[in-house]
């Protein structure tokens, strides 16, 4: 297995992952399970702005999954299909889960996803993929927020073992000792604390489980998988939905990418990493978790190692990496020119630059670099 060496990646990543301390959200940023066609006038007028380059593309091209990226992807096929029209191409938000599954019953042309394919989905892929299998290309970063809505607490530290409590439904009371310890001079309200989890199988909870079972392994003893684990608490649907519940309810709390808390002015706790400070969830600190990835994938498969301990100042550790999967081998003809015309697009340094402004973060140099030498592979 081949590791990047960490402190060359840093190096990189951080040059590459520069962002500008407003996080500006774009119009196009709710979670709706409408998809992303954007043949709208509007799109077109930007065609001069992008520098797409379409080859041979055409045609219909559909794809499906993570709604982690959704507001990425928004404006990812806005600027290609301005410059690309003759590609109609579909981005149906759902889940990872549900995107890995459309992938493996040859539904899409490629699928987003919040973590890469477990070995079982891999060997599910070679039925589809002729000769090849599904590898995973990292696209887009960015922390997952922890929202909350607590009226008259306009700030709020928790470290890994209380959040692993709430979400766990052992600390049920705002104004648990637990809490209060964290927030010194906060004044918590004697209120129950409802949680919010997602309903489907979802990256964003595995995720987040990933973090805790890291950091909180004594009161988090769930695998990580995408099926929200632990007892109690209030499912919805979708990133948007869960955000969506926490901006409505007074004294609950959710998880969900940061771009959806910036949309609608949630309020994020700040993480006790052991750092010198708590760390907030904006995009400049989730890059330094990401600049400590490692690629854990072999060949062309370049699923990441995230570090979800890391006490770096800044860092902020609730991070995750949304992967465009596709076959490496054994694409359908019809749709393998528009496939690799907008993974190009997405991957280049336009496609990449939008992302800041949106609340993600780009994809480190080093690794991004790799992306492209597998996408120009990919047949």
């Amino acid at each position: 297995m081949k590791l990047l060496r960490k402190n060359g990646l840093r190096a990189t990543a951080l040059g590459a992952l520069a962002v500008s301390g407003a996080l500006v959200l774009t119009a196009c940023g709710s979670d709706d399970n409408s998809g992303s066609a954007s043949s709208s006038p509007s799109a077109k007028t930007t065609a001069a702005a992008s520098n797409a380059a379409c080859g041979d593309a055409k045609g219909q091209l559909l794809a499906s999954g993570s709604s982690a990226q959704k507001n990425a992807m928004d404006l990812w096929v806005k600027g290609f299909m301005a410059a690309c029209p003759d590609v109609q191409l579909n981005y149906q938000s759902s889940s990872s889960g549900e995107g890995i599954v459309a992938f493996n019953q040859g539904t899409v042309g490629f699928a987003g996803s919040d973590s890469p394919l477990k070995p079982e989905e891999v060997t599910d892929s070679k039925k589809i993929c002729a000769g090849g299998q599904g590898i995973n290309l990292p696209m887009v970063g960015g922390p997952i927020a922890i929202g909350y809505h607590l009226e008259g607490v306009d700030s709020l530290v928790l470290d890994a073992p209380t959040l692993a409590k709430i979400f766990n439904s052992k600390i049920k009371n705002w104004d648990d000792a637990a809490i209060k310890a964290l927030n010194p001079g906060v004044k918590l309200p004697n209120k129950p604390i409802q949680a919010f989890h997602r309903s489907e199988d979802s990256g964003t909870t595995q995720n987040l489980g990933k973090y805790l079972g890291a950091t909180a392994k004594a009161d988090w003893k769930y695998e990580a998988e995408k099926t929200w684990p632990a007892p109690g608490g209030q499912a919805a649907s979708g990133s948007a939905g869960v955000a969506a519940q926490v901006k409505q309810v007074d004294g609950s709390i959710g998880y969900f990418e940061l771009s959806y808390a910036t949309a609608q002015s949630i309020s994020t706790v700040k993480i006790d990493t052991g750092a010198a400070a708590p760390v907030e969830a904006t995009s400049e600190n989730a890059s330094k978790a990401i600049a400590a990835a490692k690629i854990a994938g072999t060949g062309n498969d370049l699923a990441l190692s995230l570090d979800y301990t890391t006490k770096a100042d800044g860092a902020y550790p609730i991070v995750l990496v949304t992967y465009e999967i596709a076959c490496d081998k054994g694409n359908k003809a019809a749709t393998l020119p528009a496939v690799k015309a907008f993974l190009n697009y997405t991957a280049s340094d336009e496609g990449q630059k939008v992302l800041s402004g949106a609340g993600y973060a780009p994809i480190p140099t080093e690794i991004n670099t790799k992306v492209r030498a597998a996408i120009a592979t990919l047949s």
